[in-house]
Protein backbone atom coordinates (compact mmCIF):
# COMPACT_ATOMS: atom_id res chain seq x y z
CA UNK A 1 0.00 0.00 0.00
CA UNK A 2 1.70 3.36 -1.15
CA UNK A 3 1.66 6.48 1.15
CA UNK A 4 -1.33 9.06 -0.06
CA UNK A 5 -0.36 11.41 -2.29
CA UNK A 6 0.41 14.86 -0.59
CA UNK A 7 -1.34 17.67 -1.83
CA UNK A 8 1.04 21.33 -2.02
CA UNK A 9 -0.24 24.30 -1.67
CA UNK A 10 1.64 27.96 -2.08
CA UNK A 11 2.25 28.57 1.40
CA UNK A 12 3.84 24.81 1.82
CA UNK A 13 6.18 25.95 -0.94
CA UNK A 14 7.58 28.56 1.05
CA UNK A 15 8.45 26.33 4.23
CA UNK A 16 11.63 24.93 3.59
CA UNK A 17 12.93 28.17 3.48
CA UNK A 18 11.39 29.12 6.81
CA UNK A 19 12.08 25.39 8.02
CA UNK A 20 15.36 26.53 6.81
CA UNK A 21 15.81 29.84 8.68
CA UNK A 22 14.42 28.23 11.40
CA UNK A 23 16.54 25.60 11.80
CA UNK A 24 19.42 28.01 11.65
CA UNK A 25 18.00 30.40 14.69
CA UNK A 26 17.08 27.68 16.67
CA UNK A 27 20.96 26.34 15.79
CA UNK A 28 22.22 30.06 16.79
CA UNK A 29 20.29 29.65 19.95
CA UNK A 30 21.67 26.46 21.33
CA UNK A 31 24.89 27.69 20.64
CA UNK A 32 24.63 31.14 22.37
CA UNK A 33 23.13 28.88 25.20
CA UNK A 34 26.24 26.84 25.73
CA UNK A 35 28.39 30.21 24.77
CA UNK A 36 26.20 31.96 27.86
CA UNK A 37 26.98 29.06 29.53
CA UNK A 38 30.70 29.51 29.73
CA UNK A 39 31.00 33.33 29.75
CA UNK A 40 28.10 32.84 33.08
CA UNK A 41 30.72 30.43 34.75
CA UNK A 42 33.68 33.36 34.17
CA UNK A 43 30.90 35.93 35.25
CA UNK A 44 29.74 33.99 38.22
CA UNK A 45 33.07 32.60 39.11
CA UNK A 46 34.71 36.26 39.02
CA UNK A 47 31.82 37.63 40.89
CA UNK A 48 32.21 35.05 43.77
CA UNK A 49 36.03 34.65 43.59
CA UNK A 50 36.28 38.70 44.06
CA UNK A 51 33.25 39.00 46.61
CA UNK A 52 33.59 36.38 48.76
CA UNK A 53 37.88 35.41 48.29
CA UNK A 54 38.95 39.62 48.09
CA UNK A 55 36.21 41.16 49.92
CA UNK A 56 35.55 43.03 46.88
CA UNK A 57 32.12 45.02 47.15
CA UNK A 58 29.22 43.10 46.04
CA UNK A 59 28.09 45.79 43.29
CA UNK A 60 31.73 46.72 42.39
CA UNK A 61 32.88 43.06 41.80
CA UNK A 62 28.96 42.46 40.04
CA UNK A 63 30.24 45.04 37.25
CA UNK A 64 33.62 43.51 36.91
CA UNK A 65 32.52 40.13 36.95
CA UNK A 66 29.54 40.83 34.23
CA UNK A 67 32.56 43.11 31.66
CA UNK A 68 34.69 39.57 32.22
CA UNK A 69 31.45 37.97 30.81
CA UNK A 70 30.58 40.12 28.11
CA UNK A 71 34.36 40.43 26.74
CA UNK A 72 33.66 35.87 26.51
CA UNK A 73 30.08 36.38 25.10
CA UNK A 74 31.23 38.68 22.25
CA UNK A 75 34.75 36.47 21.29
CA UNK A 76 32.08 33.43 20.82
CA UNK A 77 29.47 35.15 19.34
CA UNK A 78 31.63 36.40 16.63
CA UNK A 79 33.98 33.05 16.49
CA UNK A 80 31.48 30.77 16.86
CA UNK A 81 27.38 31.46 17.24
CA UNK A 82 25.91 33.26 14.94
CA UNK A 83 26.59 32.76 11.28
CA UNK A 84 25.30 36.42 9.69
CA UNK A 85 26.67 39.35 10.78
CA UNK A 86 24.85 42.21 9.80
CA UNK A 87 27.38 45.37 10.23
CA UNK A 88 30.95 44.95 8.77
CA UNK A 89 32.57 47.34 10.87
CA UNK A 90 33.76 45.54 13.14
CA UNK A 91 34.16 48.23 15.67
CA UNK A 92 30.37 49.55 14.94
CA UNK A 93 29.25 45.90 15.70
CA UNK A 94 32.00 46.13 18.77
CA UNK A 95 30.43 49.09 20.09
CA UNK A 96 26.62 48.27 19.39
CA UNK A 97 27.69 44.44 20.95
CA UNK A 98 28.74 46.66 23.93
CA UNK A 99 25.75 49.00 23.98
CA UNK A 100 23.40 45.84 24.17
CA UNK A 101 25.74 44.70 27.10
CA UNK A 102 25.65 47.70 28.71
CA UNK A 103 22.35 47.90 28.97
CA UNK A 104 22.18 43.85 30.09
CA UNK A 105 24.69 45.34 33.16
CA UNK A 106 22.46 47.71 34.09
CA UNK A 107 19.46 45.32 34.21
CA UNK A 108 22.04 43.30 36.05
CA UNK A 109 23.12 45.68 38.81
CA UNK A 110 19.55 46.68 39.22
CA UNK A 111 18.29 43.28 40.20
CA UNK A 112 21.47 42.83 42.25
CA UNK A 113 20.75 46.01 44.44
CA UNK A 114 16.97 45.53 44.53
CA UNK A 115 17.17 41.82 45.61
CA UNK A 116 20.57 41.91 47.81
CA UNK A 117 20.64 45.46 48.39
CA UNK A 118 16.96 45.91 49.11
CA UNK A 119 15.04 42.77 50.00
CA UNK A 120 18.52 41.46 51.72
CA UNK A 121 18.84 37.87 49.00
CA UNK A 122 21.87 36.26 49.16
CA UNK A 123 23.77 37.60 46.20
CA UNK A 124 24.05 34.55 44.68
CA UNK A 125 20.52 34.34 44.14
CA UNK A 126 19.95 37.31 43.34
CA UNK A 127 22.49 36.83 40.35
CA UNK A 128 20.28 33.81 39.08
CA UNK A 129 17.66 36.33 38.71
CA UNK A 130 19.79 38.64 37.46
CA UNK A 131 20.81 36.05 34.86
CA UNK A 132 17.48 34.81 33.47
CA UNK A 133 16.68 38.71 32.76
CA UNK A 134 19.67 39.38 31.23
CA UNK A 135 19.87 36.31 29.15
CA UNK A 136 17.02 36.83 27.60
CA UNK A 137 17.41 40.90 26.98
CA UNK A 138 21.17 39.92 25.22
CA UNK A 139 20.04 37.52 23.22
CA UNK A 140 17.36 39.06 21.69
CA UNK A 141 18.81 42.30 21.38
CA UNK A 142 21.74 40.67 19.92
CA UNK A 143 20.41 38.50 17.62
CA UNK A 144 17.84 41.25 16.24
CA UNK A 145 20.47 44.00 16.20
CA UNK A 146 23.79 42.23 15.08
CA UNK A 147 23.51 38.96 13.78
CA UNK A 148 19.63 38.58 11.67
Amino acid sequence: MSEPDLVTSPESATSPAISAMGARGAHEFIRYFVASGIALCLDVGSLYVLTSIFTVPYLISGAIAFLIGLTTIYVLSINWVFEHRVLRDAKAEFAVFTLIGMVGLALNELVLWALTGQLGLYYLLAKGVSIAVVFSWNFGARKWLLFR
